[in-house]
Order: structure tokens, then sequence, then C-alpha cells
């Protein structure tokens, strides 16, 4: 039993199907659980996605139970914040990250955008929710340093 790191994060989702195809078919992170409450009146969907590391990531499909006629899953753009404001990050190698490109590349999907931040690649795609999803592949990755982060913290740029 795990007791440390995320056991998962959830979402809203627009379409069940698509959010799968997109997860499952296109990311392979397999879909593991689903669960439903609720009655024919109003009822709500949690699925969840296996990340491979013991950690999930799942989403509530809602229908009748008081979300808006309209909703608006997009986390960032739907707040008013640019798109790479609030996103979720899976950890890549280079095999994983060629190959999301490559599976991502032959459906048809873009990358919203691809940098290099000096201690990490990123390739990044939107969902079918609106959320921008990252691969980052660490090149070396963060070198922690808890003095120079936290001075950062009230600093101003130059």
């Amino acid at each position: 039993m795990r007791n440390t790191g995320f056991h998962h994060v959830a979402f809203a989702c627009r379409d069940l199907h698509e959010t799968v195809h997109f997860y499952q078919d296109l990311l392979g992170f397999p879909l593991i659980h689903t669960e439903m409450q609720g009655s024919s009146e109003g009822y709500m969907k949690h699925i969840f996605f296996d990340l491979g590391d013991g950690s999930s990531m799942a989403f509530f499909y809602l229908k009748g139970v008081g979300e808006p006629q309209e909703l608006k899953t997009d986390i960032s753009t739907g707040l008013g914040l640019p798109v790479w404001v609030n996103h979720v990050a899976f950890a890549a190698d280079q095999a994983r990250y060629d190959q999301v490109k490559a599976t991502m590349s032959e459906a048809g999907m873009v990358p919203v955008m691809e940098v290099d931040h000096d201690w990490c690649h990123s390739v990044y795609y939107g969902d079918p929710n609106g959320i921008l999803v990252e691969f980052c592949m660490d090149t070396p990755g963060i070198q922690p340093d808890n003095q120079k982060a936290t001075e950062l913290l009230d600093a101003n740029p130059a």
C-alpha cells in the first residue's frame, strides 16, 4: 500500500468516449475502473486510467446533477489564463517521448508546443476536454536547491 504521491487526480470531462480514446487508445493509459451513481434523473460516472506507477488519472462525467448546460472543462483557457498554466505532466524517457509523438502524429494530432526548459524537454498536447497534457523528459531534471528556490519567491525580474 502506497502512502506518498498522488493516488489520483480528477477532472471533469465533456465526452466519455473521446476521453477514453485519448487517454487509453492514443496515450496508452488503460481504463481500469468506472463507477456510476445516481438515477435516471441524474447521474455521475467516475472513470480511472492507470498511469503505470500505481497512480491514476480520473474524470467525472456528469448528467443532470446540477452541472451547467455548457460544461467548461478547459481548466486554463476557461478561466482566461494561457493554456500552459494549469496542465498535467507525465514523466517520459526518450522511448516514451518518441512513441507518444509518433502515435499522436499518426492520429493527426499536432503538439500545442514543444519546449526545451534546460532541465527537461517537453511536448504538449490538448486533450478533448481542453486540458493541456505534457510529456516531460528530464535532461537532466530538476537539481534541488531549496535556498535558491526560496530566494526567488520574493525576487523581481531584472
